[in-house]
Order: structure tokens, then C-alpha cells, then sequence
């Protein structure tokens, strides 16, 4: 039976860790939090003590982590994952990172003669708990196919953009985009309530409109009924990945990139906001600058 070590049971992570449960795989957990863990060891998972206790004798370590810190840690940290992980698993980061970072970890984990593959992934944690998720893979092709039975219980759709670090640039293009849009949104909306607009009129021609987007559609409703349930994605992640997103743009191109900066802004002021409410709590934030009434 092929083992697995996953590593991060938040809203993402704890759907995929039970993919391989489902998909008949031996699994391994750590999480910070243990109590996360639970369900999970009801249906057969073993509750590790560290990472370097997951990935022992694991073929395939799998980590879904918050940021670069928490990343690093979990790897390279004392009681990290490539303590103990054996020469050819594959490492598997599914955690959306800094491009730098996926570079150096990935260089760091190679060297120690594993199978490196930054795999950052787009989807809800719906996608996530039924194997559903988009996998953007920077790795090296041979790679990618012996690790192809350990993403397809958590993917539907493997997108390979070149060698390693390239699967995380894409990722931090795809969640520059989103955070503008988001922020549009918020902005825009708040304009449209401000100047008394029919709000069920303004909700029709947004997703019918040119400007409509899955995360427009989806948080446009929302956002008029300051319906802030179930967050799927918090200011404060939203906030890290836009910020790591300009650290790669200003490391790239020849002009500032100006609305890459203003997002971030949006997003700091948010994330001092609401941190880990759902980042649509943003029009609060905005119409609360113009009225002062907010929340």
C-alpha cells in the first residue's frame, strides 16, 4: 500500500488528506492544531508527532501550509519533513509560496535527493474534499509522471508550466488577479450603494456583464447582503499572495507595477480589518470609509 505524510489540515488541506483515505492510501498527519485531525484518524489516518515523524518512510509528502515561514518550517525546520524522508519520495508542495521560496526548497530538497514538485492549486475547499482541484506543476517532467497517482486523488486537472518554481508563478499571477478584481468589486459596489442604485439590478448586470468572473459572481451577491459565512479565503492569505505576487513582479519587470502595489494596500488595510474573515468583508471596509458606520 502506498504511504503518504500530509502536512496541513486548514480549509484546504484537511479535504485533500482524506482524498488519499478515500483512494484506499496508508496516510500519516501533522498539524499544528491536532484537533483538526480527528475525523480524519476516525477513518483510518495515524496522527504523527512531527512532519519528521509523517515523512518517515513515506513515498510521497505532501504539505499545505500558510505562507514561506510555516513552509520552511515543516521541511527544513527542527523535526521538518526532509529530516527523515528517504532519498527519491517525492515532495510535493501544494502550499501557495513565494517564488523565491519554491526555488530555494526546491534546490534544498533536490540536493537531499528527493522529487521536487511546487504544486500550488485554484479551487474551493468543496473542489478540494471531492478531488477536484486544478494542480499548477512546476517540476521536472519526469517527475510529474511517477508522481502523477498521488495528484490524481487530489486533481482533476494538472497544469504543468515548466520546471520547478514555474507552477508557483503562475499561482501568484492567478491570485494577483483575483485580489484586483476582488478589491474592484468591493470598490465598485460600494459606489453603486452609495449612489442608490438598485442593488438587485447592479447584481444582474455584474454577472451578465463583461467584468463577470467565477470569484466576481460568487462574491458580488454576497457582498451586497454582507453575507460573510463560511470564508473560503481570508484577507490575510489574500494579502500574503498579492504580496509576494509584486515582490516577483518588481523582480521582472521594467515598470513599477502600480495597481500590483494599490491591491496590496487594499488588502493591508483589510487584512488589519478582519484578518481571517472572508475577504469580501473588503466593502465593509470601503463603504465604512465613506459612511463611518461599518460592521
Amino acid at each position: 500500500m502506498a504511504h503518504v505524510a500530509f502536512i496541513g489540515l486548514g480549509r484546504m488541506g484537511h479535504g485533500m488528506a482524506g482524498r488519499y483515505l478515500d483512494a484506499g492510501f496508508s496516510v500519516a498527519l501533522w498539524n499544528r492544531n491536532l484537533a483538526k485531525a480527528d475525523e480524519l484518524i476516525a477513518r483510518g489516518a495515524r496522527l504523527a508527532s512531527s512532519p519528521a515523524d509523517a515523512a518517515a518512510g513515506a513515498d510521497a509528502i505532501v504539505t499545505m501550509v500558510a505562507d514561506d515561514a510555516a513552509s520552511h518550517a515543516v521541511w527544513l525546520g527542527e523535526q521538518g519533513a526532509a529530516s527523515t524522508a528517504r532519498a527519491g519520495a517525492l515532495a510535493i508542495e501544494c502550499s501557495t509560496v513565494s517564488h523565491q521560496h519554491a526555488l530555494d526548497l526546491g534546490r534544498e530538497l533536490t540536493g537531499r535527493g528527493l522529487a521536487y514538485l511546487d504544486c500550488p492549486v485554484t479551487g474551493l475547499p468543496e473542489a478540494a474534499a471531492s478531488g477536484s482541484l486544478t494542480l499548477l506543476v512546476g517540476a521536472d517532467a519526469a517527475d510529474l509522471r511517477r508522481a502523477q497517482p498521488y495528484l490524481a486523488p487530489i486533481g482533476s486537472t494538472i497544469r504543468h508550466f515548466g520546471p520547478i518554481g514555474s507552477g508557483t508563478v503562475y499561482k501568484l499571477v492567478n491570485n494577483l488577479m483575483g485580489a484586483i478584481q476582488i478589491a474592484g468589486l468591493a470598490e465598485g459596489l460600494a459606489i453603486a450603494e452609495q449612489a442608490g442604485l438598485d442593488m438587485k439590478l447592479v447584481l444582474e448586470s455584474i454577472e451578465t456583464g463583461v467584468t463577470a468572473s467565477p470569484g466576481v459572481i460568487r462574491h458580488s451577491r454576497r457582498m451586497v447582503e454582507r453575507n460573510f459565512a463560511g470564508a473560503t479565503f481570508t484577507a490575510a492569505l489574500r494579502h500574503k499572495d498579492a504580496a509576494y505576487a509584486v515582490r516577483l513582479a518588481e523582480s521582472l519587470l521594467r515598470a513599477s507595477p502600480l495597481v500590483g502595489r494599490a491591491v496590496v494596500q487594499a488588502y493591508d488595510n483589510a487584512k488589519a480589518y478582519a484578518p481571517d474573515d472572508d475577504e469580501a468583508k473588503m466593502i465593509e471596509l470601503v463603504s465604512r470609509a465613506r459612511t463611518g458606520n461599518a460592521g
